[in-house]
């Protein structure tokens, strides 16, 4: 088995020699995990931002909130923009090493494209990408990244994916609004010249984190289906039938199960696991779960993320609250899809592990 950086490695060669528009199945961990010294999440795209929150220090966290973007003696001209979707940079350092992650892309390029420069985010850095699953609000603004940075991206970047599931055409069928929620474009990926990479188990990435692999439902939690799933290719977009699992690939339209939806974590020197679970269709808790079953890690230092708690009844959400209490979980940042009920309930019921977060907050993790 190829592990850390050489899995990247392997995929980029293996993607030159049989055509950039092959995905390529990323290697299998094999044997311990990564351990690094420090991680910084920044949350490059979310729904909220509060300029003039105060940057301060939570017993060995330190939180950097992003005021204004204001500089060489200039007045301002651009603000972070916040939308329905998610983005998060993650900078991972071992040693003299660092390496460098996007996780997931938010709704539009706009957002991304503006946040990433006002945050300073080096494209030439990247060592990696990843997608967490096929839904607009998580991959919308990758294309137009891309494009913006044509030329500027490693040769063959890789990008995970959790499979063939990602590229589907999906519709929106939860409320408040039914229509077309689009469908993540394979030609453009092609064109960017990335290697898509299919980590349809646990793999390394960047040879610092992880990915959780599909997360199973080991769990309480119930998985809603907010989306249907369009089987088949059509113009070039969608997903080929015989690359999914045979219970589906006769299928014309499904509800959305989210088996391809991967979870990315670090495994923190003496601390345990941070893992961002971007959006938690099927479960937070699962999600942990998963991150913990491929590293054989338990502790788990911080979980961020999107939690999907907005859709559910206070009942669900006090009981996600008293599980993650009983994991010990010793920080819990949610983001995106979470939902104020659950931070008003997490505020009081676990007030000193909740942190607060907004459009262009860094948390900086150290060993």
């Amino acid at each position: 088995m190829v592990c850390g950086g050489g899995a990247a490695l392997f995929s980029a060669i293996v993607a030159t020699l049989i055509g950039s528009e092959k995905p390529v199945r990323a290697e299998t961990i094999s044997g311990k995990v990564p351990e690094v010294d420090r991680v910084a999440v920044r949350v490059v795209v979310d729904s909220y931002q509060f300029a003039v929150a105060p940057s301060r220090k939570v017993s060995d966290v330190e939180i950097e909130h992003f005021g204004w973007g204001i500089g060489g003696g200039k007045p301002p001209g651009k603000t972070l923009i916040s939308e329905f979707g998610l983005s998060m940079h993650v900078e991972s350092r071992r040693g003299t090493e660092t390496r460098n992650v996007l996780i997931d892309f938010g709704f539009t390029p706009d957002a991304l494209v503006n946040n990433a420069n006002l945050v300073s985010i080096d494209p030439t850095a990247l060592d990696a990408l990843v997608l967490s699953h096929g839904h607009y609000d998580h991959f919308g603004g990758l294309v137009g990244f891309l494009k913006q940075n044509n030329g500027k991206l490693k040769a063959k970047l890789p990008i995970y994916v959790g499979g063939e599931e990602a590229f589907c055409s999906r519709e929106w069928t939860a409320p408040p609004v039914r229509g077309d929620f689009g469908a993540l474009d394979r030609k453009a990926l092609e064109n960017a010249n990335v290697a898509v990479t299919y980590a349809v188990g646990p793999a390394p990435v960047a040879d610092h984190g992880f990915t959780t692999g599909p997360i199973g439902q080991a769990s309480f939690e119930k998985l809603l289906s907010p989306s249907a799933m369009k089987i088949g290719v059509d113009r070039g977009i969608g997903c080929y039938a015989d690359k999914l699992p045979e219970d589906v690939r006769t299928k014309a339209v499904i509800p959305d199960q989210f088996r391809h939806e991967i979870a990315t974590a670090f495994n923190l020197r003496g601390r345990g696991l941070i893992v961002l679970t971007s959006c938690s269709h099927r479960g937070v808790i699962n999600a942990i779960k998963q991150g913990q079953a491929a590293s054989g890690i338990n502790k788990v230092h911080a979980v961020i993320g999107g939690f999907h708690l907005a859709p559910y009844k206070e009942d669900y959400v006090r009981d996600t609250i008293a599980v993650l209490k009983s994991m010990d979980v010793d920080y819990v940042i949610p983001l995106h899809c979470t939902g104020e009920p659950f931070y008003e309930i997490a505020k009081a019921e676990m007030p000193n592990k909740l942190l607060r977060s907004y459009t262009g907050t860094r948390f900086i993790f150290a060993a």
